[in-house]
């Protein structure tokens, strides 16, 4: 390996994985050879990718080998088990010398290789699978149903305003009748009036002129 390395000068090499190269966890011939081929490819600038297969119940911040350590990334495949399917998680449990996120990512093969997608909260809990997909689908729907309850609010709040308007209208036309009426029947009690003044003073005109023409007694 190492004759090849410096031979061929590649810029990645790959060792999948390391925890088959033997049958026993803790083989230290095992761990001081990985640390040597490390430390190599190290001094020829070559980026080392190692994958190790981790048992079930095995606690995550340590490998089978235990050479994690010496690695700078740090990445942590998983196959998640909940609702009855299994989801693939990827997250960063280190990475010296760079930013990376702390939240578990669910990936998904296609056609285009392996997709990442986005972290999907609910409350306090990462969905994933076929749960992100129902709940999504969900909020679709939930979304949906109040953009059309708002739609019918809106055009229940138009017509409301329709009806109003159309009252508004009625009311001022009805309002505008009334002041005609009550325009005509003060101007007829004037006229009334005027009529009743007129014909008192002309009663009282034709008294005064007859009480004046009468004739004196002769004594």
């Amino acid at each position: 390996m190492y004759s090849l390395v410096r031979d061929f000068e590649p810029s990645v090499v790959a060792v999948d994985p390391i925890s088959n190269l033997t049958s026993h966890n803790d083989d230290p011939g095992l761990k001081i050879t990985l640390m040597r081929l490390i430390d190599f490819l190290k001094t020829q600038g070559t980026t080392a990718l190692f994958t190790s297969l981790t048992s079930d119940g095995r606690a995550e911040e340590s490998t089978e080998i235990g050479v994690s350590s010496l690695m700078d990334t740090w990445l942590w495949l998983k196959n998640v088990a909940f609702n009855g399917e299994r989801t693939r998680t990827l997250q960063v449990l280190k990475s010296r010398g760079m930013a990376h996120s702390n939240q578990v990512r669910e990936f998904v093969f296609s056609d285009r290789g392996v997709d990442l997608i986005e972290v999907y909260m609910y409350g306090d809990q990462v969905l994933t699978g076929t749960a992100r997909v129902a709940h999504e689908a969900q909020v679709v729907a939930s979304t949906d149903l109040r953009e059309r309850d708002h739609a019918r609010r809106m055009a229940d709040l138009a017509n409301r305003r329709k009806a109003l308007d159309a009252q508004i209208v009625a009311l001022n036309v009805e309002a505008q009748e009334r002041a005609g009426q009550v325009a005509f029947d003060i101007e007829r009690e004037k006229i009334e009036a005027e009529g009743h003044l007129k014909r008192a003073r002309n009663i009282s005109a034709a008294r005064s002129g007859s009480s004046g023409n009468k004739p004196r007694n002769k004594g």
